[in-house]
């Protein structure tokens, strides 16, 4: 394990008023301490695998090694300084960012696109219905569809068929870029960076880096803010909202996150992944009265659904269940030894898990043809089918309760309050009771404004992101979430960010005590914790149409505004696909891991600060994270200054 992101954060001056918050140092105990239970099991982590990939390849990690075409592999040293073709490390570095930032908003989008299938298929008698009529109704009259006097499910399938339209259509721009503040949508057809159809963004990006095509790294630059667009405001934006729409619009509600809510006397199932049509079904189907009666009669006391990752916060955020943890956790889950069944969709599972749960009875369940892994058992998830196939893999995991090993099983005890689900939605709901006074139809931020204008708060923080076994895990996120929340920044959070605040004890109203005075105030007149949970990682998208409603009810442009985003521990392709959309909508993103661009100066130039000349924002990369606490905390007093607050 790395030591480089070890260094102690600022003391908080409130820290003699806080709860009893989960620290780092208890997680890694409690992570020594199942890593014991691996190693007499003969079981491999992820800790095991990296220390074997040591040293690590100096020319991937810089972005210099190119195999794009059977040539090479070529790598840019002092004594060859170009590829056999021609490139130069900018243009080698530049294709493989962009590459990553297509594959990233693939990823998500793809994901959308699935939901807006199963919105297709929704009926009043089927496994899938219409939740949120009203929000349909508000995309349908969006979307100029027809709803007077129409079946909603008639409305259902006209805004899915449109909604599919928007990944392949040959003209025209993407719907929900009219979503954005004039300026946001004026700037970005000046620039070159408004998507086209989310397909063509993808595709595009993969033919500018094949083999003679672009080797100019500021176009690929531009192509990934391009691409990164179809993502937040495509497949991520539609993901979320049919996910609304066929399951309810998360509103706030309690649960409770880490190891500690796997329950030595129930039967356990965990749900993993990205995609909530399969998990919402295996959540409805752990409820059923015939299933908790089968339960009791093998001698457990019930079902209790887990989650990991962002199928975790779908889960949670709209049925109260309970997290289990986030990406680097996943392997901790199994060797407690009381999980029955892991079931997993797409995203961010380790392979590894066939091998790991074979050391126990878990049975390792794979459902779609997207993530197939060997090892598992495979049964491709239908949407058709759903509630059958659900019902019939909890009774399986139920009838492998008698083979658990009770010598094996080791449950830590650390668990933590949460309050979770807090979309936009919920946010102007929190706000207007206090105005008890709505400006328009969606309400106002003008409390929040007022905040912020006040010094009350000081702005706010949007933390995303994976884990990374480059740094210590969820550190990070913790500390720098310690050290903003201290200095009256409010936090809204994502994915496995938003997981290891929830861990951490940071999501809990009680959490206020280690607040600002201002924040602190704020919390307790609102009645919020002080990080908000916004949702999964395709949630972004929500976090993207709150800053262009806050700048609209500011009458500011978005880059002004002092709020950032930050992804201290990113790992994934989808996480560039992200910030490369974050920063298009004009907010700084500041990074705790070095893209893979190193190697090219010309690139870290482009992405920190080339990109504020195209959106008014880059990227500002600092690994440590008390250095990058405090840059993000320069950052915001430097847009107050200018706004003159």
């Amino acid at each position: 394990m790395d030591n480089s992101a070890k260094a102690n954060m600022t003391p908080n001056p409130t820290s003699n008023l806080a709860p009893n918050l989960t620290t780092v140092e208890q997680m890694e105990a409690d992570a020594a301490k199942l890593k014991e239970l691996a190693c007499a099991a003969c079981a491999e982590t992820w800790d095991d695998r990296r220390a074997s990939q040591q040293p690590q390849c100096v020319f991937g990690e810089s972005g210099i090694c190119c195999r794009i075409c059977s040539m090479g592999p070529c790598r840019i040293t002092k004594k060859a300084s170009r590829g056999i073709c021609g490139a130069d490390a900018h243009a080698i570095a530049g294709r493989h960012y962009l590459r990553m930032a297509a594959a990233g908003s693939a990823a998500h989008s793809d994901h959308g696109r699935e939901i807006a299938h199963v919105l297709h298929m929704a009926s009043p008698d089927g496994n899938y219905r219409v939740r949120d009529e009203q929000k349909l109704l508000r995309l349908a009259a969006e979307w100029g569809v027809e709803t007077e006097g129409r079946d909603i499910y008639d409305v259902a399938r006209e805004v899915s068929e449109i909604g599919l339209a928007e990944y392949g259509k040959p003209f025209g721009k993407l719907r929900f870029l009219s979503r954005a503040t004039k300026e946001r949508q004026e700037l970005w057809e000046r620039t070159g960076v408004s998507p086209r159809a989310i397909d063509r963004e993808i595709a595009a990006s993969l033919h500018m880096t094949t083999m003679g095509n672009t080797a100019d790294p500021e176009a690929l630059v531009r192509q990934s803010l391009r691409v990164g667009m179809a993502d937040g405001w495509g497949g991520s934006m539609m993901g979320t909202e049919f996910t609304d729409i066929l399951f309810g619009t998360p509103t706030a509600r309690a649960t409770e996150s880490n190891l500690g809510v796997l329950e030595k006397d129930m039967v356990n199932i965990i749900v993993h992944g990205h995609d909530p049509a399969f998990s919402e079904m295996v959540v409805l189907a752990a409820e059923t009265k015939e299933l908790a009666d089968y339960a009791r009669s093998k001698g457990a006391k019930g079902i209790n659904i887990a989650g990991l990752c962002c199928t975790a916060n779908e889960v949670t955020m709209r049925h109260g269940v309970r997290m289990a943890g986030n990406f680097l956790q996943q392997e901790n889950a199994l060797l407690t030894g009381a999980v029955e069944m892991i079931c997993v969709d797409v995203q961010c599972i380790f392979p590894a898990l066939a091998a790991l749960a074979g050391c126990f009875h878990t049975k390792f369940v794979t459902t779609s043809p997207i993530a197939r892994i060997p090892g598992s058992i495979y049964v491709e998830f239908r949407p058709e089918t759903a509630m059958e196939q659900a019902m019939q893999l909890v009774r399986e995991a139920v009838g492998n309760f008698e083979n658990r090993d009770a010598a094996k099983v080791f449950i830590p005890a650390s668990k933590q309050a949460a309050v979770v689900g807090y979309p936009n939605e919920q946010i102007i709901r929190e706000l207007d009771g206090v105005t008890n006074s709505h400006v328009d139809a969606r309400g106002s931020y003008a409390p929040a404004i007022d905040s912020i204008k006040a010094g009350v708060l000081r702005g706010a923080v949007a933390m995303v992101g994976c884990n990374n076994p480059k740094v210590r895990p969820d550190y990070s996120h913790i500390e720098i979430m310690k050290e903003l929340l201290g200095n009256d920044v409010l936090i809204v959070a994502s994915g496995c960010s938003a997981q290891a605040a929830a861990k951490a004890g940071l999501m809990s109203r009680e959490a206020r005590f280690i607040c600002g005075a201002g924040l602190r105030r704020v919390c307790e007149l609102v009645g919020i914790p002080p990080v908000l949970h916004m949702g999964a990682c395709v949630d972004i998208s929500r976090m993207m149409l709150l800053v262009n409603e806050i700048a609209d009810d500011w009458g500011v442009d978005v880059t002004q505004l002092p709020i950032v985003g930050c992804a201290p521990e990113w790992m994934s392709e989808k996480a560039v696909a992200i910030a490369n959309y974050v920063v298009a909508t004009g907010i700084d993103t500041y990074l705790g891991i070095e893209p893979q661009v190193k190697g090219s100066e010309r690139m870290m130039e482009l992405i920190t600060e080339g990109t504020r000349k195209i959106t008014g924002a880059g990227y500002v990369i600092n690994t440590d994270p008390r250095e990058l606490a405090a840059a993000i905390l320069a950052g915001i007093e430097a847009k107050r200054a200018a706004l003159g607050i």
